[in-house]
């Protein structure tokens, strides 16, 4: 861990915003390190069928979770004083609670009938821990964002740390519980270190002030965030767990549960990774609304992890219906023909999603809720055509196009709002790509005979193009940006 934070310094810049991302990356990739190991003990104790299981549950407690409290949550770093920050963190948890009770109600008089209409009536008997599971997780987002609000980052780094253990020890130790266990650590995996992020935070005197009057002023100051951030943020997740939930009324659980792993493995990374860095965007972002320190900044994050993820994409376009087998068990080659085909994207959100908060910081909810509704309507249509017209496979390929594309539309927009010139990210790439078919693909096709399918020749090809792939990016003069 301690080499992997001396890493992430000489990556990124040397200061404040540098320090606070290598302290919550750090405690976020330790906590992702614990899952990855984890993750071919899970595949070996459940089954596809129960991880697709899981997809579903696990996307209707996003569905919900992510509107939970309006969007509210967005607003608590922003306000310079720290009582109306805390009259917005107390609306945040009364709609939490009230979204707790309808959550409460579906599940007692609709339970069966929501479980049936996506395909897995094994879930009804479930269903009851999904309240439990918008209340704890949601309060957990507040409260990050309280600490998030005060560059409290070595404390949300722990309660990542903690939330890995818990979770991965549920699941692991309570295996022959069957599913039941899967989804209870889900849950201790999204809000494990909630009382440590809590006490802190409700022991201030500002806490003690709140009133209906302040609670009410902040939801008309901050409006503009359930108006637009709740809808677009219910589309944005809408459009990537609704993923399998469809794969799971159109194909069944089992493909729902290959698709899971592949998402679980290629985009787990980039939404730690992403989310701190977003979450630090935001808590400097008084002083990044500056027009000149902004884009620099954007730029160079962009540029950082443009580099980082690309030895990744490779790694899965070449390797990744082998390196599942091997590691997940050869029941799982379909998540690694997944992860191949959705490699490319997956790459793009890793560069794109942390500076999604440059809309956040510039106000610009408006069009983060049209982008969001016009990604959700095209990927899900995308998987529909698929559905109708295309096998599985065909199906996520058209699924990864289209999410690409849309991701290429956004970074577009977001830099067009700095004044960023096209010429300058897509440079980016085009550099990292270049250098990446150098060291990584034309190798593969050269000696493709002597590396595919055994894993010392392949291992020592991607430990030898990787090194060579980083030394080349940190010795250039771009990387002190």
């Amino acid at each position: 861990m301690k080499r992997l934070t001396l890493a992430v310094r000489r990556v990124l810049p040397k200061n404040s915003f540098a320090r606070g991302v290598s302290v919550l990356v750090g405690g976020t990739a330790g906590a992702q390190l614990l899952t990855v190991l984890a993750a071919p003990l899970l595949t070996r104790l459940y089954t596809p069928e129960d991880f697709g299981l899981l997809a579903v549950y696990g996307s209707l407690l996003a569905l919900i979770s992510v509107i939970a409290s309006l969007r509210y949550e967005l607003a608590i770093p922003l306000p310079e004083d720290d009582q109306e920050a805390a009259n917005v963190a107390a609306l945040c948890l009364l709609l939490i609670a009230g979204t707790t009770l309808l959550s409460v109600l579906a599940t007692v008089f609709l339970g069966e009938y929501i479980s049936n209409a996506l395909g897995v009536p094994a879930l009804a008997a479930y269903l009851w821990l999904l309240p439990l599971g918008v209340l704890l997780g949601g309060g957990y987002t507040v409260f990050n964002y309280w600490a998030v609000r005060n560059k409290d980052f070595k404390k949300i780094a722990g309660t990542k740390i903690i939330q890995s253990l818990a979770g991965l020890a549920i699941q692991i130790t309570g295996y022959k519980l069957g599913v039941i266990a899967m989804l209870s650590g889900q849950i201790a995996g999204q809000s494990a270190g909630i009382l440590k992020l809590a006490k802190s935070a409700l022991t201030l005197h500002t806490f003690k002030q709140i009133s209906s009057a302040g609670i009410i002023q902040a939801a008309n100051r901050y409006k503009k965030f359930p108006i637009y951030s709740s809808g677009a943020a219910l589309f944005n997740t809408a459009s990537t767990h609704a993923v399998p939930i469809l794969f799971s009324i159109f194909y069944g659980p089992i493909f729902a549960g290959f698709y899971v792993l592949a998402h679980r493995v290629l985009l787990m990374p980039a939404a730690l990774i992403g989310s701190a860095i977003s979450q630090i965007f935001l808590s400097e972002g008084k002083t990044k609304r500056d027009k000149q320190m902004l884009p620099k900044k954007t730029l160079a994050i962009h540029s950082k992890l443009a580099f980082v993820a690309m030895p990744a994409m490779y790694f899965f376009l070449l390797y990744g219906p082998m390196s599942f087998s091997y590691i997940f068990g050869n029941s799982w080659e379909k998540s690694g023909l997944y992860s191949q085909i959705l490699a490319p994207w997956v790459y793009l959100v890793f560069t794109a999603s942390p500076i999604s908060s440059v809309n956040t910081i510039l106000e610009k909810q408006k069009f983060s809720f049209i982008f969001d509704g016009v990604m959700f309507m095209a990927r899900l249509g995308s998987l529909y055509i698929g559905y109708k017209f295309l096998d599985i496979y065909d199906s996520v390929l058209l699924f990864g196009v289209v999410s690409s594309i849309l991701v290429i539309v956004f970074i577009y927009f977001t830099f067009s709002f700095l004044s960023i010139g096209v010429s300058k990210w897509l440079a980016i790439h085009a550099r990292a790509m270049a250098v990446g078919l150098v060291l990584f693909v034309f190798p593969y096709f050269m000696f493709n005979e002597f590396m595919q399918n055994k894993i010392l020749p392949v291992s020592l090809h991607m430990i030898t193009a990787i090194s060579l792939y980083f030394y080349i990016f940190i010795r250039s003069p771009g990387s002190k940006a």
